[in-house]
């Protein structure tokens, strides 16, 4: 039987996955802020503004009405930006089927959410903006999964993690059918963190990548050195945090997604480490604080930026020793030279 999804966001990610979710005959509405973007979906079957070259099935729909979007879906799917995810999932607490608890809630965004208390994972953000139906019970969904492939049918595995079974199942079972390749983990913490932290180290591997180009310092061997040393922070980061599980460090959620962000041409933040070495990227900003405020003049987002900040943050409050991550918050904060830093680090 086919099933009615919203899903709240119309960038590339949440465009992508409407698509696959409606391939195979679900009725499929994004929540869009942009009109344009409306407009090219209903009469196009195409995002050109986010995810342009990718024909869309027809049973996508788009609207600018939050509230429309959301109700009476078995399925809501968040895929808005991490600073914005709290305000728009407050939006539709008085929707009589999330108020009642009726609909099956996950969540594609990506990275740490500030606080007074400092950074928090985006299910603790998201599920504290919800009724208090949902409190350990939304989907977080990640995995290595580029928008643009995923938009081309592509085999793409994919984690579904919630404290809830059954909406973990659910969830599952529902991206299976839009052709994913995916799993259930309870690891909602481990999970939540590969998927925010994978993109710090991106930064650094573009770094690497850009400076191999043009010197015999850096090769293969390197780039691999970098991924397990990467993939090493991002579990010390992962356990100081709560995460529950080892192996969903060397899932596709750990080890996966992290190889598919630093080595994929579609990636972002191995493009943003690319453009560093190559374009001088940082010279118009004075530190981090002012990219972070700024970032929208880059003319595209490398989460790992953000996220960087973040994960300086907490290891600084539980004594982490973060090598890589440490880096690159000096190297965007002004405090060291790309190079320089790499050359120490990897002596």
């Amino acid at each position: 039987m086919n099933k009615t999804i919203g899903v709240i966001g119309g960038g590339a990610w949440g465009t992508a996955m409407a698509h696959a979710l409606a391939k195979p005959g679900n009725k499929v509405t994004i929540w869009a802020l942009e009109q344009d973007v409306c407009d090219s979906i209903n009469n196009e079957h195409e995002n050109k503004r986010f995810l342009p070259g990718y024909p869309l099935s027809e049973n996508v729909k788009c609207s600018t009405n939050l509230q429309e979007v959301a109700s009476d879906k078995e399925f809501l799917i968040f895929a808005s930006p991490s600073l914005y995810l709290a305000k728009t999932a407050a939006q539709l607490k008085d929707v009589e089927s999330i108020k009642n608890g009726d609909t099956c809630i996950g969540v594609l965004t990506k990275g740490f959410i500030p606080s007074e208390n400092g950074p928090r994972l985006v299910l603790e953000e998201l599920e504290s903006a919800l009724p208090e139906w949902y409190k350990g019970c939304c989907v977080y969904i990640a995995g290595p999964s580029h928008a643009e492939e995923v938009a081309m049918g592509k085999i793409t595995g994919l984690i579904a993690a919630s404290e809830n079974p059954k909406n973990s199942i659910k969830m599952r079972e529902l991206l299976r059918e839009g052709g994913l390749v995916a799993f259930s983990s309870f690891d909602v913490v481990g999970v939540q963190i590969c998927a925010a932290a994978k993109n710090v180290i991106a930064c650094i591997f573009g770094c690497i990548d850009a400076i191999a180009e043009t010197s015999d310092m850096f090769g293969d061997n390197t780039e691999s050195l970098v991924l397990a040393a990467g993939l090493n922070e991002i579990q010390t980061l992962g356990f100081a945090m709560g995460a529950t599980h080892a192996e969903t460090f060397t899932s596709i959620s750990g080890v996966g997604d992290l190889d598919v962000t630093c080595r994929s041409k579609f990636g972002r933040n191995r493009r943003f480490g690319h453009d560093i070495i190559n374009n001088n990227i940082l010279a118009p900003f004075k530190d981090l604080d002012d990219l972070i405020a700024r970032i929208s003049e880059i003319g595209y987002l490398p989460e790992g930026a953000v996220a960087c900040k973040y994960v300086h943050q907490i290891a600084e409050q539980k004594n982490l020793k973060l090598p890589l991550c440490n880096g690159l918050y000096k190297i965007l904060n002004k405090e060291i030279e790309p190079l320089d830093f790499l050359k120490e680090v990897l002596k």
